[in-house]
């Protein structure tokens, strides 16, 4: 079969191919406050532009038999040719998005698929399975817990489905995206889970080894960023693929949309048994694979440390009687692991992991007697004018630190004077606007980013109440 406009060679992105672009992700990082996403806004613009080559549209040849399409929507798709057929791995968001790579596939292969394999049940890797298939009725394997990626109530999906088109930036103009940190910007989503196909193989808790299509093939558990997560695994070619549990980013051990509490220390051992089976190529869930065994396997091991340290560190903190507000600012990644390019913090974040870890460890209450029972923000509002010589010095004070680009505290003290009944309510709301953007410019982490633009952008329509902005 012949390429077509859709293909690239990996070797563009093994180390020493891409030695120019993996250096200059780290010189930029050598700006930005250790713990922190912020920099300035060139840096962090420049940042988030050179990640967009990680979901550069295209399919890749990992293997003689084995291509991995990138960029046709979030997440990655693959496909391993046998003998009589061919394996699809993951099926990206919804029909459109797979027919376009499935179209792109048949440039290698015109076999019929034999199986497909969902590596776990977030939405943008299930939902396009019948483009793939057409009135084929493959095998379709998937994890016994299949289903509980979530891991939220569903009475909370009004406001978590708020919070998810924030964190995208979904309803964000073009002139104020970027992207999304691990997938691009511009996706097509209007058919979310409209192809999607139920299981039909269960994957048992101990994994799997068999051969499909001629090719043997390995089924490994590896709960991680789902509880129903497992990596694939072909020996004979030396190819991994790694589902969500690994990208080219810090791994989002809490999502700012809502998540249950992500097992770290099971997503860290998850990470660690990929590295031990030494891969020529790892594929990750979204971004480029990286090829190589060294290149494959340090990465690897490289992830896994890093979740492990952020993890240890925290709860140290935890036992020497730290609250989660504090180590959220002094937990940082080792050094040795500061200027790895596929941990840099572009989707999740060190403070937000160690938020997640401590309230996952003992919940919401930091063990302070001080915050057992905190004043209502109403009360603390009126205090703090009190305290600043009345509401009129409270609101100078707000309107002092916005014009010092001090953002995060202009935005605090809008939360206060928004509560005042003699305050100027609609400034306090312009401030909070003034300061999200502010905030949002520096922001190399693109889920906060999304998060601040949007946010600005309800509070401006007015979508957002008196209250609650």
């Amino acid at each position: 079969m012949s390429k077509n406009r859709f293909s690239f060679d990996l070797s563009r992105f093994t180390v020493g191919a891409a030695k120019a672009w993996l250096l200059g992700i780290v010189a930029l990082t050598a700006t930005v406050a250790h713990g922190q996403t912020q920099t300035d806004p060139d840096t962090a613009l420049r940042m988030l532009n050179a990640q967009q080559q990680q979901f550069e549209k295209g399919v890749i040849q990992v293997a003689e038999n084995v291509f991995t399409a990138v960029g046709f929507h979030g997440a990655n798709t693959s496909m391993i040719v046998g003998t009589d057929g061919v394996i699809i791995i993951d099926t990206l968001f919804g029909p459109s998005s797979a027919a376009d790579a499935a179209e792109a596939f048949r440039q290698y292969s015109d076999k019929p698929v034999k199986a497909i394999i969902y590596t776990h049940s977030h939405g943008d890797h299930i939902g396009g399975a019948s483009s793939f298939v057409g009135n084929a009725k493959p095998d379709i394997y998937a994890t016994e817990s299949f289903g509980s990626a979530e891991g939220v109530n569903k009475a909370v999906d009004p406001i978590k489905q708020k919070r998810n088109v924030r964190q995208f930036g979904r309803k964000l103009s073009p002139a104020e995206s970027t992207n999304r940190g691990v997938a691009p910007a511009g996706t097509k989503d209007g058919d979310r889970g409209e192809g999607f196909l139920p299981p039909t193989v269960t994957v048992p808790n101990s994994g799997l080894k068999t051969t499909i299509a001629g090719i043997d093939i390995e089924f490994h558990i590896s709960p991680g960023e789902t509880d129903d997560a497992m990596f694939i695994w072909l020996p004979s070619e030396k190819v991994l693929f790694a589902g969500d549990n690994f990208y080219n980013s810090f791994p989002n051990l809490y999502a700012i949309r809502g998540t249950a509490y992500r097992d770290v220390l099971n997503w860290s051992e998850s990470v660690g048994k990929m590295a031990a089976l030494n891969p020529h190529v790892v594929v990750p869930g979204h971004t480029m694979p990286i090829a190589g065994e060294a290149a494959a396997t340090a990465a690897l091991q490289d992830y896994s440390d890093a979740i492990r340290s952020v993890y240890d560190q925290t709860v140290r903190g935890i036992n020497a009687g730290k609250g989660p507000d504090q180590l959220a600012h002094e937990v940082e990644l080792p050094e040795h692991l500061q200027d790895k390019p596929y941990l840099i913090q572009f989707y999740g974040t060190v403070p937000h992991a160690v938020r997640a870890i401590y309230c996952g460890l003992l919940g919401w209450y930091d063990g302070n007697p001080t915050t057992l029972n905190r004043l209502e923000p109403k009360i603390k509002a009126k205090k703090m004018a009190q305290l600043a010589g009345g509401t009129a010095e409270l609101t100078a004070q707000m309107e002092s630190a916005l014009e010092k680009q001090d953002y995060q505290w202009a935005m605090e003290l809008s939360d206060h004077v928004k509560w005042l009944d003699d305050a100027d309510r609609k400034l306090a709301r312009k401030t909070k606007i003034a300061a999200l953007r502010g905030l949002a410019a520096r922001e190399y982490n693109a889920p906060n980013r999304n998060y601040y633009l949007s946010y600005a952008n309800e509070l401006e329509s007015g979508q957002l109440s008196n209250v609650w902005f």
